[in-house]
């Protein structure tokens, strides 16, 4: 156990290099995640019979298929048939990204529809524009709905990032890899990466937590505002009928 600790401090920057690449594969990955679970989520919903069918084309193959496979086959088959390589942590932003983003498009598909209808109806009578009432009625409360869903598919893509060793990307794993192979100490290396892991992802859960509170207190505010132009039109209303 000391050799293994003692080579540790000896390879910190390693390590600090092997950390930075997974934190760059999990937040870019999850940024994609994220951009392609709206616009295929807001696909799925959409009036348009082609749009919702790409998206769920898109969504059913990506869940459908194996993340492993995926990974492999962008970084060794698309090369001899593209022409084009990706660099190991590219490729895993992108197969993180489209794996992820099927999940989580029906994670935004479902929230959009658990908001109640008279929300939908309350934007219509104040002559609202579809826009206009996605951006400020419906997607404020869907996305508190979203956050925790969203927050255990961030957790899943951290855990996920280990495959990056297998494609050669020098994450933390394949650092811990090296100095158990080095040292001998199988059992103190996977138990300090399990710890690694773990304070990862549970710094990523407060993240995720402070942001969901953040997005209850908005939308707070943002129902109190919609209380109040509810009650402006039902004071105009009668109005409106004493003219005539």
């Amino acid at each position: 156990m000391s050799d293994f600790f003692s080579a540790f401090a000896d390879d910190l920057p390693q390590l600090r290099s092997g950390l930075w690449v997974t934190l760059e594969a999990t937040v870019l990955g999850a940024l994609v995640a994220l951009l392609l679970s709206f616009v295929l989520g807001l696909m799925s919903i959409s009036r348009l019979l082609v749009a919702r069918g790409v998206s769920r084309v898109v969504v059913e193959f990506f869940r459908g298929t194996s993340l492993y496979v995926q990974l492999f086959w962008l970084y060794y088959a698309m090369p001899p048939l593209t022409g084009y390589e990706l660099t190991p942590l590219l490729c895993g932003v992108v197969a993180f990204g489209l794996n992820y983003g099927a999940y989580g498009a029906e994670v935004v598909r479902g929230a959009i529809n658990s908001v109640p209808r008279a929300q939908y109806e309350a934007a219509v009578a104040l002559n609202m524009t579809p826009l206009h009432r996605m951006r400020k009625v419906i997607l404020p409360q869907a996305w508190v709905q979203m956050i925790p869903s969203f927050t255990n598919l961030f957790i899943q893509l951290l855990k996920c990032t280990p495959l990056l060793w297998l494609i050669s990307a020098a994450d933390l794993m394949t650092v811990i890899e090296k100095l158990r192979s080095r040292t001998g100490e199988t059992l103190t290396a996977y138990v300090t990466l399990l710890v690694c892991y773990f304070v990862l992802a549970y710094a990523l859960t407060l993240l995720m937590n402070l942001l969901e509170r953040s997005a209850k207190r908005r939308l707070g505010l943002a129902t109190g505002g919609g209380s109040l132009l509810k009650s402006r039109s039902a004071v105009t209303a009668p109005a409106a009928g004493g003219t005539r």
